[in-house]
């Protein structure tokens, strides 16, 4: 097991080195002119700031100089100065990174406990009313464009019907917790201040919600198979023969072996969520690295979004690399080399 985690990490920065080479290659070879990020649109005209703009930002070396010398930079951990903030790359990034990761573990939480939850009763009231009611609700939130299904649920439930509260992480005029950790649900208990934690729950519940249900159909499915195909097996009907009732079978001897094929797709539902975040950040305000890719996409922010790449590169590899492992771990019959 260790030769298998170390020669998968040896491998990431091989991989990653392909994910920014091709990055860069795809910024520099788009129709969008960087200039206008950089340069005021009634300067564009004098040729004067116009050449010292591009000498400022390497804009007039040729494309293999830039590439050895944006490689070169991210030997170093420098993932370039924002065109847009004019600030490090790395240091807008880790401003935002804590919202964005806050938002996908609270959605990957709540996808996977309805995901359960709905594929469970599926499998124990299989070809029943709770059965299709359940898969209907997994089938529309993984069917469901996530910015649809957003603004729907930010109408009825903010603005319709005021539930919960719209958009952004906080009030505007409240303070955030001291900075701990990031995350100010934990930064909000470390404190000790309840009444922040509860509206922080607040604004973070139906973002992560909208997120979470839509991978909720793929894990309603996936357990619900795993454990109708259980509930056919020789230690099943053993189980029963001994007296057993269904809902035991189901819980203490059934639920378990499922588990191991749903390991396979919680790394790649956790990219999927990542990739989302783009969006469900846009419709809620919320400041994480979804809202700051979309913001430097528009403005043609290529140091932003190659470095953004990298992140959310970073992140979808370890993921698969966790999953892997929590796989051979819960499936013994799996040999890891």
């Amino acid at each position: 097991m260790l030769r298998y985690i170390v020669r998968r990490l040896i491998g990431i920065p091989f991989l990653l080195l392909g994910v920014a080479s091709v990055a860069f290659l795809l910024s520099q070879t788009t129709k969008g002119d960087p200039l206008a990020a950089l340069v005021p649109e009634r300067m564009m005209s004098n040729t004067e700031v116009v050449n010292a703009v591009k000498a400022e930002w390497g804009l007039d070396r040729s494309l293999p100089v830039r590439y050895f010398i944006y490689i070169g930079n991210l030997l170093q951990g420098d993932l370039g100065t924002s065109f847009a903030t004019r600030r490090p790359v790395a240091t807008d990034i880790a401003e935002r990174l804590p919202a964005t990761l806050e938002l996908v573990i609270s959605a990957m939480i709540i996808g996977t406990v309805m995901g359960f939850s709905l594929g469970l009763l599926s499998a124990r009231f299989r070809n029943t009313v709770t059965d299709g009611s359940a898969r209907m609700f997994a089938l529309v939130g993984s069917s469901l464009p996530i910015f649809w299904s957003g603004l729907i649920l930010l109408y009825l439930l903010s603005v319709r019907f005021p539930i919960v509260p719209g958009t952004g992480r906080l009030p505007p005029r409240t303070t955030p917790p001291p900075e701990v950790t990031g995350f100010y649900t934990i930064d909000s208990l470390l404190a000790g201040n309840i009444p922040l934690f509860l509206e922080v729950l607040s604004h973070l519940a139906l973002p992560a919600f909208v997120l979470g249900w839509a991978v909720t159909g793929i894990i309603t499915r996936l357990v619900r198979s795993s454990l109708i195909e259980g509930l056919s097996q020789d230690y099943a009907r053993t189980a029963r023969a001994k007296g057993a009732p269904e809902r035991v079978v189901l819980i203490h001897h059934v639920l378990r072996n499922a588990l191991i094929p749903v390991l396979t797709v919680l790394g790649f539902t956790f990219a999927y969520l990542i990739t989302g975040a783009v969006l469900t950040e846009s419709i809620f305000s919320w400041p994480g690295i979804g809202s700051y890719t979309v913001r430097a996409a528009a403005s043609l922010d290529y140091p932003a979004i190659g470095g953004v790449t990298i992140v959310g590169s970073v992140a979808f590899l370890m993921a698969n690399l966790i999953t892997d492992i929590a796989y051979a771990w819960a499936n013994p019959r799996i040999k890891v080399h």
